[in-house]
């Protein structure tokens, strides 16, 4: 390499961060949240283009923008009807599920969840949980995440908090 495609690589670097910082506050830092599947491969993609312009003398600064703006603005909008319309939120997000119940561990759900039992009490861990009966529910959010809710008989659940969240095999 020479002087002037090294100069070339850093400019384009700039240029790139530039754009997506630009894209970033125009769209919001939800745009690289750790939210769904759509999310990942969206992201995904932006790295591709990223590579792309950065390594790629010939794919220029400017189609890097817009193909960036094309993969954030669709991102954008899948998001919007996602939220909006129940039948793209059912068809392209993973309900949550619940993967321990009453401090009890659903080892179906595990595995179903594709969960390790050792992922389960490293969480647990995390959330200060001494006793499985401090357990009302584990979640298995539809991002990868694990929420723990705690066992609190003074001060039951919110039916509100599991709306979403699939109940199937609890009975």
């Amino acid at each position: 390499m020479t002087l002037q495609d090294y100069i070339n690589l850093v400019l384009s670097v700039l240029g790139v961060f530039s754009i997506i910082i630009i894209i970033t506050r125009v769209f919001g830092l939800r745009t690289f949240a750790k939210m769904s599947s759509f999310d990942f491969a969206s992201t995904i993609a932006v790295g591709s283009v990223l590579a792309s312009i950065i390594l790629n003398s010939n794919y220029s600064l400017g189609k890097g923008a817009v193909a960036l703006i094309a993969i954030i603005g669709f991102q954008t909008l899948f998001s919007y009807l996602v939220r909006k319309i129940d039948f793209f939120k059912r068809l392209f997000t993973n309900k949550p599920q619940i993967i321990m119940w009453n401090g009890k561990i659903l080892h179906k759900k595990l595995k179903t969840c594709n969960v390790g039992k050792d992922d389960l009490i490293a969480k647990l861990r995390e959330a200060n949980v001494h006793d499985f009966n401090e357990v009302k529910a584990v979640i298995f959010e539809s991002t990868g995440d694990i929420s723990v809710i705690h066992n609190n008989e003074q001060k039951p659940v919110d039916a509100e908090v599991l709306v979403d969240v699939s109940k199937e095999g609890l009975h």
